[in-house]
């Protein structure tokens, strides 16, 4: 066994086409323990039809191309490539997209890193 896993979700530009309702989730290929990570595209113009919140996982948005809005507990804000969002268990959250929208969402239970960067790093 190898320590570590590879795989391949394709062009970014061509995930919307490849997966289903333009999600690529990484749990399941990847083996992931600690998260789940999912790569994601929206046409311009899609808004999800429903609002969200998690039991106890908190998410990260890290926006990659395009513009929209993420509604969250009832306030408006405005995303773009470069935008990263920290969206709690219990907030509501849906998203517009205005442009083509790629974006990273990780989601984590909330609480539960204890070690991060170098302090969970060693010189080998």
């Amino acid at each position: 066994m190898t320590n570590f896993k590879n795989f391949e979700i394709g062009k970014l530009d061509e995930i919307g086409k490849t997966y289903e309702n333009g999600k690529a989730f990484l749990h399941d290929a990847l083996g992931l323990t600690s998260c789940e990570i999912s790569v994601n595209s929206m046409p311009k113009g899609v808004k999800l039809p429903f609002s969200h919140k998690h039991k106890q996982n908190e998410e990260i948005y890290i926006f990659i191309k395009g513009e929209g809005t993420m509604t969250l507990d009832n306030e408006t804000i405005e995303v773009k490539e470069g935008s990263c969002v920290k969206v709690m268990s219990e907030a509501k959250r849906t998203m517009e997209a205005k442009t083509d929208l790629q974006y990273i969402c990780v989601q984590a239970k909330s609480g539960s890193l204890e070690q991060f960067g170098f302090g969970d790093g060693e010189l080998c």
